[in-house]
């Protein structure tokens, strides 16, 4: 999505404030305090609560007073205001990858230097099934590529409420088996394809994982960043952090309704929640990380039970100082930077040398 020369100034000036706010001491420390109070036992990050006391002034997080289309330009506008600088040495070009629905615009990162065939992630962005594209996790993704050494595909499947469930889970299955399909075209060890994905994303990697269970071909690896797994929301987390953490029990609801529709039997198919599936048994593989201040994050946890339970390798890794949505936060906190750093390098040791 292009930017605005409005929207581009927008950035910079909030860029420029942040980096007001973040050099004076004393004022951050204020902000800091006011939001970083303890909640069962732990403390978001202090640089996490600045971004929440501002949120808390901006009411920038909450899309719904935009509406589908408007909220997609806000998203965008708003990660590029606390997203780490765009890294070099990497090339990104545009493919398409074939469905059954029609084409599925996709995004290829290869990192200078890197031979064929390489390790691939399937990166499928979140955005609650509604929102986020291709280039609201653009910068993420050259992260990706740059710190784990390996080719990444983004794909921008289809959105609700114009394209509500499945259509999603079509895409992103759709989207595996053609990458798989075409690997030496791609320069992709067909053996060695993680699907990965934060939030929706996280969802649509699991289902891929447990749809494509039966196949020649399945992923060697899921990994799912603070996954939304269960459309029924019933978890203790989802009553502790309903508001006040970014990702509120309203903005779920909002996401949720356009994405399922007003029939609630729905949310609770496999496809939907995968936490729900009748069996979890021949998933690959999965590393799950969570934030320890998000409605989700119980979610993760009892899906890392769940498979393990099946006889799925599987690790969970909770960031408890963490909020929703910190992969995408690295500019403006240095722990969010390290915490996806840690995620890259994690997940793409187990995917280059087998999951321990």
């Amino acid at each position: 999505m292009l930017l605005s020369p409005l929207a581009r100034a927008r950035i910079k000036i909030a860029r420029t404030l942040a980096d007001a706010i973040r050099r004076s001491k004393r004022l951050s420390a204020r902000l800091a305090g006011w939001r970083a109070k303890p909640v069962e036992g732990c403390t978001v990050d202090p640089d996490v609560a600045v971004l929440l006391a501002l949120d808390d002034f901006l009411k920038s997080s909450d899309l719904r007073r935009f509406g589908p289309v408007g909220a997609r330009a806000h998203l965008v506008e708003s990660v590029c205001m606390v997203e780490i600088p765009r890294l070099e040495g990497v090339t990104a070009e545009g493919v398409r990858l074939r469905s059954d629905a029609g084409p599925i615009p996709a995004r290829k990162y290869v990192p200078e230097g890197l031979a064929a065939p390489s390790p691939c992630v399937l990166f499928i962005h979140g955005g609650g099934f509604v929102t986020g594209d291709l280039d609201t996790h653009d910068t993420f993704c050259r992260q990706i590529a740059v710190e784990g050494r390996v080719r990444v595909i983004a794909i921008d499947y289809r959105l609700a409420p114009e394209h509500a469930f499945p259509a999603a889970v079509d895409d992103a299955v759709a989207a595996f088996r053609d990458v798989v399909t075409r690997a030496a075209e791609f320069g992709v060890d067909p053996a060695r394809i993680a699907v990965m994905g934060d939030s929706a994303g996280g969802n649509l990697s699991a289902v891929v994982s447990l749809k494509t269970r039966g196949e020649a071909h399945r992923p060697a690896l899921q990994v799912l960043v603070y996954p939304a797994l269960d459309a029924t929301c019933a978890h203790r987390s989802h009553a502790v952090y309903a508001d006040g953490w970014l990702l509120t029990k309203g903005m779920i609801d909002w996401y949720y309704d356009h994405y399922f529709g007003a029939d609630p039997a729905t949310r609770r198919e496999p496809d939907a929640s995968p936490l729900l599936a009748p069996s979890l048994e021949g998933a690959p593989p999965a590393l799950v990380y969570t934030a320890g201040f998000d409605p989700l994050r119980d979610e993760g946890a009892a899906y890392v039970e769940r498979l393990t339970a099946a006889g799925v390798p599987a690790k969970h890794v909770c960031h408890e100082s963490m909020i929703h949505g910190f992969v995408l936060t690295g500019g403006a906190a240095p722990a969010c930077r390290e915490a996806s750093s840690r995620i890259i390098r994690e997940a793409t040791a187990a995917l280059r040398h087998g999951f321990s």
